[in-house]
């Protein structure tokens, strides 16, 4: 059997230098592409077909749970392993929901990451012992599952709404999605009318609050 190929993800280029370091002392693992964003994820899982995407959540121009439910649907023999500084359940709710196969925080050691990975790659599904610990008991006494407040809205709209928070124009996301300007102004206005949110700044501050852009985008 070859080895496993991995595609990193991470907006970090010096977290993926580490890690393409750790992962290439693994026998058997190699890492084959380096992806800065969501989008550019999207399109390397695509041309690379790697066995496993080792996938950030929080990441420019398109977060990682997006482009995770992306891949999972086009490139359905890809694995997403989740790899996030995110213990929150909701969280991990959505990575799961969007097709991840595993999910497993940032602080995890070496030889958790290589059983992580090779736990994917053959199709099982795989929590991080301390992911585990914090999400587990809240599913055992939350009783009924309540809504994320993200999927109330569209994969579109959540594009649209990172996108919009990053601080791109509408004229520049029309042309980043290949979309009219007037579609996009009409799903802003959408996104307002849906969030109850009467301006730009309300919309960052709710992106940002929900975890779809960061201080530093």
């Amino acid at each position: 059997m070859g080895a496993i190929r991995v595609l990193l993800a991470d907006d970090h280029a010096l977290f993926r230098s580490g890690l393409r370091a750790l992962l290439n002392g693994f026998t058997g693992i190699t890492v084959v592409a380096e992806a800065s964003n969501g989008r550019e994820a999207l399109q390397l899982a695509s041309q690379q077909r790697p066995d496993v995407v080792l996938m950030d959540i929080t990441m420019p121009d398109l977060n990682g749970l997006d482009a995770a439910a992306q891949i999972v649907r086009d490139v359905p023999d890809v694995k997403v392993l989740v790899l996030s500084m995110h213990p929150d359940e909701a969280y991990v709710n959505r990575a799961f929901k969007a097709g991840a196969t595993g999910y497993l925080l940032k602080t995890a050691s070496g030889p958790e990451l290589e059983l992580a990975i090779r736990a994917v790659a053959r199709g099982d599904l795989y929590l991080g012992p301390r992911v585990a610990k914090r999400v587990i008991p809240e599913y055992l006494t939350r009783g009924v599952e309540s809504p994320d407040e993200l999927e109330r809205l569209t994969p579109r709209q959540r594009e649209i709404l990172q996108l919009v928070a990053e601080g791109s124009t509408s004229k520049q996301i029309a042309q980043r999605l290949s979309l009219s300007v007037k579609t996009v102004e009409r799903h802003r206005a959408d996104l307002m009318h849906r969030l109850e949110i009467h301006d730009i700044a309300g919309l960052v501050r709710w992106a940002i609050g929900h975890g779809l852009v960061t201080f530093e985008s």
